[in-house]
């Protein structure tokens, strides 16, 4: 991703994250994690596919890690992601 197309967390933390090799919606950024390394750049994207809010006090959890190198767009309210499943580990809690 080009240095010209830079925003805040804060201004992306809203915005809907869609992957467009399966159409699945992954709920909002802010919703979800992010893993950044030591030298303050953004690794992984953490998926909670809960799919609850109130999936905290289920007996399970999913999540999907993909790498940032999947985030292929950024745009006014959306971040695309182009991930195969080879792409992405998958854990439960």
């Amino acid at each position: 991703m080009s240095g010209e197309n830079i925003k805040l967390l804060s201004e992306i933390e809203r915005y809907e994250l869609i992957n467009i090799n399966d159409g699945e919606k992954y709920d909002y950024l802010q919703n979800n994690d992010l893993v950044v390394d030591d030298d303050g750049k953004i690794r992984y994207l953490i998926i909670n596919t809960t799919g609850s809010k109130m999936g905290l006090f289920s007996r399970s959890r999913e999540f999907l890690e993909i790498p940032w190198e999947c985030v292929k767009k950024i745009g006014s309210r959306t971040i695309i992601l182009d991930a195969e499943d080879n792409d992405v580990k998958r854990a439960k809690l």
